[in-house]
């Protein structure tokens, strides 16, 4: 049986990277997963164009219940480096949005470029095979698989959080850390659409396929500007994606339709040119007609027009429309979810190496650990860093 330094469990962003370096420094490592394919999840990434990093990459973006950990990483390995291999290989990209990095291409060229990096690194693979179990005395840790046992000194976890279920995602990370006395935070979707109550859902249904650019609000305080989508489940978009990683269930969320106006100042120009025009045309104006018209089933919009306009009216009108106090029935949950919040304590490892304070040999990457990252490629780029922090200890 052949004998390697370390086994690498899960073959997606933070496991393929963690495998390459670590080979590239002299490591004979083995990767396992229990897919057919490496890098599932990057090759469907960004509609199939792999969000593979962000310009802005920085630790205020990412949420853990230690702020402080993914600094370290983040540092050691940031964007600008992961940028450099991409070009080395010469894989055109360009920024969508709000330093959002996409292939021009397919996400295929960045799991291709990942696999180059492995053979750099002479790194062996065994996929379609399931880690029945682990077990760690001397020092040295016994992998179980269906077809036989490996002793090795370190055991990288890179496993994966519990989004996705369809790419194989499992809550086996977790259970290894449990299994070895770390503390694992509750999990839940994140980065994922809201559904609504039936009587509202009811009521926007029509409005299935619209976007619109907005300001939301979570219970905290914490906001997002960016595009909201209505779904025929509820609510999506970037905004909503944002927000739902701040987000508790029974908690109210605000929406500002108009973030770029001041609707009392509008309505007072356009009631000065135009008095007898109606408020519904008047605010298809900056709204989608299909929105204003659901809002006034909603009860949110008069039926008027802008010469009947009281004072009071208009102060609760630009109360509906620049705070739309809206209430989610819940998430689309872990099936539609692009990661998973919480995980891993990182309380429990080295911030410098990702390893378990009381485990010699045994670490844990990418988005096993509790740190989620914002949407637009900064949960890959805390994949690379950790992923980099964590080769450069074994």
């Amino acid at each position: 049986m052949e004998s390697f330094d370390v086994v690498i469990v899960g073959a997606g962003a933070a496991g393929l990277f963690c495998a390459a370096q670590a080979g590239q420094r002299g490591l004979r490592v083995l990767l396992v997963d229990n897919g057919k394919k490496p890098g599932r999840k990057i090759l469907m990434s960004g509609g199939g164009r792999c969000n593979f990093t962000n310009m802005y990459a920085e630790p205020a973006a990412y949420l853990s219940g230690n702020p402080h950990f993914c600094k370290s990483a983040l540092a050691r390995y940031t964007q600008w480096d992961f940028i450099d291999l991409v070009n080395r290989y010469g894989i055109a990209y360009h920024e969508k949005t709000l330093g959002q990095l996409f292939c021009d291409d397919s996400a295929q060229q960045i799991v291709d470029m990942l696999m180059r990096e492995c053979e750099l690194g002479n790194v062996q693979f065994r996929l379609r095979s399931e880690l029945q179990s682990i077990e760690r005395a001397d020092s040295a840790f016994t992998l179980t698989f269906a077809n036989g046992t490996l002793t090795v000194p370190q055991v990288v976890i890179a496993s994966g959080g519990l989004s996705m279920p369809g790419l194989g995602a499992s809550p086996f990370g977790y259970q290894v850390a449990q299994q070895f006395g770390l503390k694992v935070l509750p999990t839940r979707a994140a980065l994922v659409p809201f559904t609504l109550h039936k009587p509202l859902l009811e009521q926007i249904q029509t409005l299935s396929g619209v976007s619109v650019p907005v300001v939301v609000t979570a219970k905290n305080g914490v906001s997002f500007k960016e595009s909201l989508l209505f779904t025929h489940r509820g609510l999506s978009g970037p905004a909503i994606l944002q927000l739902s990683s701040y987000w508790l269930p029974g908690e109210w969320v605000t929406i500002n339709l108009l973030p770029q106006h001041d609707l009392s100042a509008l309505l007072a120009e356009q009631r000065a040119a135009h008095p007898n025009q109606s408020l519904k045309n008047t605010l298809a104006l900056w709204l989608p007609k299909r929105l204003v018209e659901c809002l006034q089933t909603l009860g949110l919009v008069p039926e008027l027009s802008l010469k009947q306009l009281q004072s009071p009216q208009i102060a609760a009108l630009t109360e509906n429309l620049h705070a739309w106090q809206v209430q989610p029935n819940g998430t689309e949950g872990y099936r539609t979810a692009e990661v998973t919040l919480g995980g891993v304590d990182t309380r429990e490892l080295s911030s410098k190496t990702l390893e378990a304070s009381n485990v010699p040999g045994l670490y844990f990457i990418g988005e096993v650990v509790d740190v989620t990252g914002w949407l637009g490629g900064y949960n890959f780029q805390w994949a690379w860093s950790s992923a980099w922090a964590c080769a450069q200890a074994l």
